[in-house]
């Protein structure tokens, strides 16, 4: 398999470990033809003593081996379609990039030891729905802060926010 489908699999595959911790229901579509890669869905959510039933958030994954981090934030260069995909505020569930930095050698991406298993390294989101029009043809650097790790705790913030309807 190429490193690109195997960074591809990957990424669904860190991002589902997390979402299975939450007890959060992924989904793919068949075909991405609208820059979503991953659905992630609750069940009968319960925010402040209120049930919301299946929020879910849409999410484009990335995946690199790039030293792309800098001054606090990752520099990110995003293909233009999937740029227009995700931002505008005319999309009804909201959406996020995911980029997932990984070491340059796929061996390194899991240690597995006696005990546990460790994927290696994080994964960081960005909302472009605010985002402006590019004129760009090819690809938009995107700026991602590192304060924005995906851990299971930022994740079910994201559901809670759109449990709420709300859009970041």
């Amino acid at each position: 398999m190429e490193i690109s489908a195997r960074k591809e699999q990957f990424s669904i595959a860190y991002i589902e470990a997390i979402a299975a911790r939450l007890g959060l229901n992924p989904s793919v579509d068949r075909v991405d033809i609208d820059s979503v890669d991953l659905r992630l869905s609750a069940d009968n959510f319960n925010v402040a003593g209120r049930v919301v039933r299946n929020p879910q958030i849409e999410i484009q994954l990335k995946c690199t081996s790039q030293d792309i981090e800098k001054d606090g934030s990752l520099k990110f260069k995003l293909p233009v379609k999937n740029y227009n995909d995700l931002r505008g505020e005319d999309i009804t569930s909201p959406r996020y990039l995911m980029v997932l930095i990984v070491p340059s050698k796929p061996e390194e991406w899991i240690t597995i030891n006696s005990d546990n298993m460790s994927l290696s390294y994080c994964c960081y989101w960005q909302s472009l729905r605010f985002f402006p029009e590019t004129s760009n043809t090819s690809k938009v650097t995107v700026q991602i802060p590192t304060s924005q790790k995906i851990t299971s705790e930022s994740l079910l913030d994201l559901i809670e926010k759109a449990s709420k309807r709300e859009f970041i």
